[in-house]
């Protein structure tokens, strides 16, 4: 009776070893995942590694859905109804809210200002098309693994509070070897981290924290040329940014992130999600029961 009590509670395997299923599946699938991106001849970009890192997330998840907890799919965050376009769009007007906040401050503040590069219009429509694809997909990985199916066991499990904590220090900790990561970047990752966590939450859509992060790089990247957390594998057509301010203030070589300006605009962006009336649970999804719903109260959209 000790042992089936310290695996199951009430009939259901709990929440932890729920987490050790996931993650040794995912484990499994990215293994699996990373030989077949190795066979790709060129993809200097890593779109075919995304893309299976995407499903390596999202499908063991889906299956725990179904086979643990009795839930479809959907459930995870990622459902299709009539209100996803719209989840997308406000999150990735929320996301590149926040940062073109941080770095309209920046520019006025005359810490960094633009430059002309080269390009033509064309090539600088094309790559705002293709770098925000290619930002969503980025997203919908991080997002997968760090407020998918982990995640909403662990908020099932602990209850919200812990549940962003911890997720939040891992989502930190896997940013720790990018290039020029300091106390302050590290600092400001975790805080996103518990921006996107918030964002997941009071929605319970996956599409709409997705956008919200994908809003955030690619407007940062693609739109105002900084480095995103310390890389910078996006060339803008037509013109560059140079930051001539403190590093303290501009987060340097890292990107605004590592910055006190990225700062203020994540902790707004805190504030705004945690205070809103704006946002909440649309019907459709609380049809499907997400996990997080258990421990979490149900706020109509």
């Amino acid at each position: 009776m000790l042992g089936r009590a310290w695996l199951f509670n009430d009939g259901k395997l709990r929440a932890g070893w729920r987490i050790v299923l996931y993650l040794a599946l995912f484990l499994l699938l990215s293994l699996a995942g990373r030989f077949t991106a190795s066979l790709t001849p060129r993809d200097p970009l890593g779109w075919v590694g995304l893309a299976v890192g995407v499903a390596a997330a999202l499908v063991p998840g889906w299956l725990l859905l179904i086979r643990l907890d009795g839930r479809a799919p959907g459930a995870l965050g990622f459902a299709f109804s009539r209100v996803a376009p719209r989840e997308v769009l406000a999150g990735i007007g929320v996301g590149g809210a926040l940062i073109g906040f941080a770095s309209g401050l920046l520019i006025v503040t005359g810490a960094a200002h633009f430059v002309p590069d080269s390009g033509t219009p064309i090539g600088y429509v094309l790559s705002l098309a293709w770098t925000l694809l290619y930002f969503g997909l980025a997203a919908a990985y991080e997002e997968a693994v760090f407020r998918g199916y982990a995640f909403q066991a662990l908020v099932e499990g602990l209850g919200a509070a812990p549940a962003v904590v911890v997720s939040s220090a891992l989502f930190a900790a896997a940013h720790a070897a990018n290039p020029h990561v300091d106390a302050v970047a590290f600092a400001n990752i975790f805080l996103a981290g518990i921006l996107l966590a918030l964002a997941y939450l009071r929605t319970r859509s996956l599409w709409f924290a997705t956008a919200v992060h994908a809003g955030w790089n690619w407007t940062m990247a693609s739109l105002f040329a900084f480095p995103v957390s310390g890389l910078t594998m996006i060339d803008t057509p037509l013109y560059d940014i140079v930051e001539s301010g403190r590093a303290w203030w501009t987060g340097a070589a890292f990107g605004p992130e590592a910055g006190l300006a990225g700062s203020f605009a994540l902790v707004v962006g805190v504030i705004w999600l945690a205070r809103t009336r704006a946002l909440g649970e649309a019907p459709r999804m609380r049809r499907l029961r997400p996990l997080v719903d258990s421990r979490l109260p149900v706020e109509g959209a």
